[in-house]
């Protein structure tokens, strides 16, 4: 299995520490607020390396985080926690909120077809090993407090600071920051334990050493506990590219200065953004969208995991909602076939050359998947498979073996297709359902059809689509389906 490090910025051979086992990091979702596409196609790639990962052999531990403390809205350790903003947002408390923001987070997840963790932990239920640790890197000299803010790392103390972002360090220290906090001693310095400010009365604070209420800094959550989990060295942590800079640079210093600079991870492995329509996704922009979004517009989660899987996870996607509506028919004509492969049950044994043909899919297949998760490629191959000559029972049987890596759910493919069905079924429309005017309009499509006035025909399909109406040509007449969008 070989991944792009971002540590070494070239594609490793994955090199278990104590083979064949693997620790592997994921991080967890603050959970303030609704978990959406970007969030969706981060955790379903992580779910495909898992995946993949397992079929190589590896013995994979998953460990993920819940971020419900400490997240502060800015990343030059100023401004509020998420969840207080969160709290304030959604009328409740901080806790409320981060349970009913982390049920979401589960519920999307296993909508797409995502496998649980090994171990889920929430930054609340941690505070004991996070405290250890900012005490230990305060007794090694590589902390130190300002008052009434709170304990900071000194990246000065460590001569590599930086080294996953691979930017020059005074240039690291005079851009990374736009906000200082008073009482730094350098730009590049980071919180590792936060007090609460007079007055501020937070829901979320615990006793410390240094405060009598006090909270977690971002960083240190993950550090503490993917070293509980999987010691204070292992394999693979994944994140967003947004988290290069600052985030996992942080957890890399924190974690090396505390086990007396043991290298921290092995192979980092950073997705890249989503975008909608060519924008950033923003509430703002009114383009943050949800599993509940693409349910309401009566598309699959599958749909869009399969979407997901034809772009590389280190390259940036746009998202259209066209793009997954044409994957949605994409997706439900694999599932017609797959129901049509699995009934054809006639088997004969291979001939040879059908069988090196089987193989050689295969073979591919798990090439492209093994080289850093080169999906589209493989997606690619198993379409060539299925156009193929071979046997419909072998080619289900391999198509359901590929499947262990892609997460289709394809072994469901019955019951997909009695979704599918009962779906169209119920959004079939008779012309004689609609308004006299719509009726009108599809006479009027009829016979501009009829003269050949493709124009007029395209105007009045448009005229359908505009109220809710797509229309398809059938040598039983017109037919017409009630769209959900």
């Amino acid at each position: 299995m070989k991944l792009y490090n971002t540590l070494t910025r070239q594609i490793d051979v994955v090199e278990p520490i104590q083979p064949p086992r693997v620790g592997l990091y994921a991080c967890g979702l603050t959970v303030y607020d609704f978990t959406h596409l970007g969030h969706l196609r981060k955790y379903t790639m992580d779910d495909v390396l898992i995946r993949t990962l397992r079929r190589a052999g590896y013995q994979v531990t998953f460990v993920q985080n819940v971020t419900d403390v400490g997240h502060l809205t800015s990343d030059s350790d100023t401004g509020e926690d998420k969840l207080e903003k969160g709290a304030r947002k959604y009328g409740k408390t901080a806790w409320d909120v981060a349970k009913e923001f982390e049920e979401y987070f589960w519920r999307s997840m296993d909508a797409m077809g995502n496998v649980r963790p090994d171990v889920s932990c929430r930054a609340t239920e941690h505070i004991p090993e996070q405290l250890e640790m900012v005490k230990t890197l305060e007794a090694k000299g590589f902390a130190y407090v300002i008052d009434d803010d709170g304990v900071y790392f000194d990246t000065s103390k460590l001569d590599d600071y930086g080294k996953l972002a691979l930017i020059d360090i005074e240039q690291l220290r005079e851009g990374a920051r736009v906000e200082r906090v008073a009482g730094k001693r350098n730009p590049t310095d980071f919180a590792l334990w936060k007090f609460e400010r007079p007055g501020e009365n937070r829901a979320m604070a615990w006793p410390s050493p240094w405060a009598e209420r006090s909270f977690p800094g971002w960083h240190i959550e993950c550090s503490a506990m993917s070293m509980k989990y999987l010691g204070e060295q292992f394999e693979i942590h994944t994140g967003g590219i947004d988290h290069i800079n600052v985030h996992h640079t942080n957890e890399i210093a924190q974690a090396e200065a505390a086990t007396g600079k043991k290298p921290f991870v092995k192979y980092w492995v950073h997705h890249n953004f989503l975008r909608v329509d060519g924008e950033k996704m923003s509430k703002s922009l009114g383009n943050f969208f949800t599993i509940d979004d693409i349910e309401k517009r009566g598309l699959s989660p599958r749909a869009l995991r399969l979407l997901f899987l034809t772009t590389h996870y280190r390259s940036e996607m746009n998202f259209t909602w066209g793009n997954l509506e044409g994957m949605q028919k994409t997706w439900e004509r694999l599932i017609r076939q797959v129901v049509q492969l699995k009934a054809e049950t006639g088997r004969t044994t291979l001939s040879e050359e059908k069988l090196d043909q089987l193989n050689e899919y295969r073979q591919r297949f798990v090439t492209a998947m093994e080289n850093d998760l080169d999906t589209p490629t493989a997606v690619a191959v198993m379409w060539e498979m299925l156009k193929s000559n071979i046997p419909s029972p072998d080619k289900y049987d391999l198509l359901i073996e590929l499947d262990e890596l892609m997460g289709l759910g394809l072994r469901q493919a019955d019951s997909y297709l009695a979704e599918i069905e009962a779906k169209h079924h119920a959004q079939s429309v008779r012309v004689e359902e609609l308004s006299a005017e719509l009726q009108q309009v599809v006479q009027d499509r009829q016979t501009a059809r009829a003269n050949q006035d493709w124009a007029a025909a395209d105007a009045a399909r448009d005229t359908l689509l505009a109220a809710g109406y797509t229309i398809k040509d059938t040598p039983q007449g017109p037919v017409l389906t009630k769209t959900s969008i």
